[in-house]
């Protein structure tokens, strides 16, 4: 059976672009047969809160896009899964493939590492200078340093390759484009790439579909996948909606969040011009997400990214 997740992380009002990812992936399961896990991605406890996820579970509801397991029960909040998370880093580190970083954010920085998609999480290509302390300079540092460290995992200079079901075939070598990335930041708190892995594999998740921006983690997460022993899912990753000016959507675009998009359209108004921006109907007339179904297909949806200054302009 194939088992699906929508993941959002409760941290504002869902906007337009989240509510494209969450139709997509409730109809690529929905017409699989398959089962749709809810899951609240709450690492973030200082930008996370229950109100905003109770919110969240509202919202989609109103949508009409429902799920089979989770939504808030404790199981499926990232922020009372640490447990897993500390099992699984525990395992890497008795392989020898985790190492304490001491670098600040502005050595991180000064040293031209990429942001990375969640939680600033920062990556660099190659491998952070702290991964060739002696094992004695380490224990100086951990007891010298006023600050805890974050810790890396060392990666291999390996190409892992994934063929995307809407992107098609995406690779990376992860020592060069990629590098040694953080894991479990130096407040304490797991990073995003591995409490997703663990999460996915622990609801048997096998299948994945979310933003476009999310791509390149992939390969990073199939590699843990494989060193923690769990089979990576499939995964299709979703085009991004951007704005006029051709920036992506995002939670701070108030006129596009739910809160102002409940207020302009009904649910199946809002569906609909959904499906049409996705291609699944060449105009954006109200529908109920059911009756997408049948016809969903990823051919239609394509891989470039969607302008939705049009379709959305009020009568």
């Amino acid at each position: 059976m194939i088992v699906g997740r929508f993941a959002p992380s409760p941290s504002g009002r869902m906007h337009l672009g989240n509510v494209f990812t969450a139709l997509l992936a409730w109809l690529d399961v929905r017409q699989a047969g398959g089962r749709l896990i809810l899951r609240i991605e709450d690492l973030d406890t200082q930008r996370c809160s229950l109100a905003k996820a109770k919110q969240l579970l509202a919202d989609l509801q109103w949508l009409g896009l429902n799920w089979d397991e989770g939504g808030l029960k404790p199981a499926y909040c990232q922020s009372r899964r640490t447990e897993h998370y500390q099992a699984a880093f525990a395992k890497l580190q008795s392989a020898g493939l985790v190492y304490p970083c001491f670098c600040s954010r502005a050595e991180r920085l000064a040293n031209n590492l990429l942001s990375a998609p969640h939680l600033g999480e920062n990556m660099q290509a190659g491998s952070c200078s702290c991964r060739s302390l002696a094992v004695s300079e380490r224990v100086e540092k951990m007891s010298a340093e006023s600050r805890k460290p974050a810790w890396r995992v060392c990666v291999p200079a390996e190409e892992v390759r994934l063929l995307d079901d809407n992107m098609g075939e995406y690779w990376e070598n992860l020592a060069t484009d990629c590098g040694d990335f953080i894991i479990k930041r130096s407040d304490g708190v797991f990073a995003y790439q591995l409490a997703v892995v663990v999460d996915d594999a622990a609801m048997g998740v096998n299948r994945v579909v979310r933003g476009r921006d999310l791509l390149n983690s992939t390969p990073r997460q199939i590699w843990l996948h494989k060193m923690l022993g769990y089979p990576p899912p499939s995964f299709a990753h979703v085009p991004l909606l951007l704005a006029a000016d051709g920036k992506r959507l995002a939670k701070r675009e108030r006129s596009m969040d739910m809160s102002a998009l409940r207020q302009r359209y009904t649910a199946p108004q809002l569906i609909g011009a959904l499906a049409s921006l996705a291609g699944l109907q060449p105009e954006p007339r109200p529908v109920e997400p059911s009756e997408l179904i049948d016809n969903f297909s990823w051919a239609q949806v394509g891989s470039r990214d969607i302008v939705v200054e049009d379709i959305f302009v009020e009568s």
